[in-house]
């Protein structure tokens, strides 16, 4: 899987969670808002555990764990 790949995949998960804890977790967001950087995702993933139910918690950790592993690999490959 290309780094690109594995890039898009993370964001639609971070979306896909976005979607479903928009109401319960980050309530004070704009309807229409999505993340677009890693930055920017990594504080949605943090809102969401702060905000969320211990299921939301673990979710956003697993896909935080996926982001930062990402960023990790593509800080070692420059």
């Amino acid at each position: 899987m290309s780094v690109s790949q594995t890039a898009i995949e993370v964001a639609q998960a971070v979306n896909r969670l976005v979607d479903e804890y928009r109401q319960r977790c980050l309530w004070f967001l704009r309807e229409d808002y999505y993340p677009t950087t890693d930055a920017e995702r990594l504080r949605i993933l943090e809102y969401i555990q702060r905000h969320g139910d211990l299921i939301a918690f673990c979710r956003a950790a697993e896909v935080r764990q996926w982001l930062l592993q990402r960023s990790s690999e593509a800080s070692a490959g420059s």
